[in-house]
């Protein structure tokens, strides 16, 4: 089964995020709202087919990272998210919470080895 199949998002602590977004915009042009910004791109397999990886700076203080205490979290895309969480339980790995669905897609959360929370995203 693949697991992984890119990059889904790059999300990151920060003292003022509105600030932070500001400094990005300026110096490196990253557009950014309520929800952070991100990036467009088409599949290597199937041009045709637009995907997103997201860009967001949180407050210091969020709790979404939990229970890690990093200061950041990378969202990997996924291909079949409900079979991958049960390959991932049977081969003993923390899952955080349980899948959630959005009109873009499914969510999971897991930890890695060293405390690192990891965001799985199967798009829509």
């Amino acid at each position: 089964m693949k697991k992984v199949t890119g990059i889904g998002g790059i999300f990151f602590k920060c003292a003022n995020t509105a600030d932070m977004k500001a400094w990005y915009a300026k110096n490196l042009g990253i557009e950014s709202g309520e929800y952070g910004g991100g990036f467009e791109w088409r599949e290597k397999d199937n041009p045709d087919t637009m995907g997103f990886t997201a860009w967001n700076p949180f407050p210091a203080n969020t709790r979404y990272f939990d229970p890690s205490q990093k200061e950041f979290m990378i969202n990997y895309r996924v291909a079949d998210l409900e079979a991958l969480v049960a390959q991932l339980r049977a081969d003993g790995v923390t899952i955080i919470d349980e899948i959630t669905t959005y009109d873009y897609g499914k969510f999971v959360h897991i930890l890695d080895p060293e405390g690192n929370a990891i965001e799985l995203w199967e798009p829509a």
